[in-house]
């Protein structure tokens, strides 16, 4: 039976990107398209690359008859509405940041904003498919991972929870422009960006904790995490390297034996032979992994590439939907990568 789907904040990149896969998702219907903006105007006028949605679908302020809500908005807002349509019996998956974090307490430290809605940090489930599908049946609220968590955290799941390394973790990653969504600001414009490659939110970057929270749930125990991420000139894509000091007896071979036990029945996890490149996985909801032993220093590297809009954000929400519903976790997520 076909699913009743809205999305809220359609407008913008991670929102109209879910729109895209939704549109052809056999199993979905998308009743409406919500947004604040550009209210009236059929999605097909506003979005320029949704020529195949129909007519009568006009951005509106309200969900309608959904029976899911995806809700891609700024930090604390999906919070504010969450508990309203749960009352009403639809579920919510948040693209956004608000049920990531367990502790109430991490959003004023993060944030910097009081969670309007602390009482169902404790139900959300933290939807990285791979490492939560038996938790996602049936759930009602789900946080969908960040874009850098979902690559760190997929490059380093095998080895930290084989116990292959220890609690000292950096992790440097760079992310194309519209992982910063439709921001109008002078550090995103064209003349800033082209040519050039910047870190920045070091070391109070939001995705830090989520990071560090879903692998300590891993290991048993927190890890020290420092967390670098980079701005780099390209629109699309996101590399995550991640350096871990290997323990005693961690060998090349228990290394790679975990990472291939880990992910060879994964739909949308590659354990690559050789560097994966961010173009490899663009358009798609794969993530492409690679882990190097380092035997002279001691060192596991471990890379994830993913597009920071599927995978990253839209793609990981439908994944997440169909593990909701018992589909298989392919539906609506077909497409391959583009290549050049």
């Amino acid at each position: 039976m076909t699913v009743r789907v809205a999305i809220v904040g359609v407008t913008g990149y991670a929102g109209g990107e879910l729109a895209r896969l939704l549109l052809r998702h056999p199993e979905v219907r998308l009743v409406a398209a919500v947004a604040r903006s550009r209210q009236g105007e059929p999605l097909r006028d506003v979005r320029p690359n949704l020529h195949g949605a129909p007519p009568s679908l006009v951005i509106g302020p309200d969900v309608g008859d959904a029976e899911v809500v995806f809700t891609a908005l700024p930090a604390g807002e999906a919070a504010k509405r969450a508990p309203a349509w749960l009352a009403e019996g639809r579920a919510v998956v948040d693209i956004g940041s608000d049920f990531r974090l367990r502790d109430p307490r991490a959003y004023e430290r993060w944030y910097r904003y009081t969670h309007p809605a602390p009482d169902l940090l404790a139900e959300a489930v933290y939807g990285l498919t791979e490492l939560a599908r038996r938790k996602l049946r049936g759930a009602r609220v789900v946080a969908n991972p960040g874009c850098y968590p979902t690559a760190a955290i997929l490059a380093m799941a095998p080895a930290v929870r084989a116990g292959l390394v220890e609690d000292d973790l950096v992790v440097d990653a760079k992310s194309g422009v519209s992982g910063a969504g439709q921001t109008v600001d002078e550090a995103y414009l064209y003349g800033t960006v082209d040519a050039s490659v910047r870190a920045y939110g070091v070391p109070a970057h939001r995705h830090t904790p989520e990071i560090a929270q879903e692998l300590a749930g891993l290991a048993g125990r927190a890890p020290r995490l420092t967390f670098t991420p980079h701005i780099v000139p390209m629109t699309r894509g996101l590399l995550a390297t991640c350096y871990a000091t290997l323990r005693p007896g961690a060998s090349a071979a228990r290394v790679a034996d975990a990472y291939a036990a880990a992910y060879a029945e994964e739909p949308f996890v590659r354990v690559t032979a050789s560097y994966p490149a961010t173009k490899a996985a663009l358009g798609s909801n794969w993530c492409l992994v690679h882990a190097v032993v380092d035997e002279a220093n001691g060192r596991l590297v471990a890379f994830g590439a993913i597009d920071n809009l599927v995978k990253g954000a839209a793609g990981s929400a439908v994944q997440n939907l169909n593990a909701m519903r018992g589909w298989p976790e392919t539906a609506g997520l077909e497409a391959l990568p583009l290549w050049p």
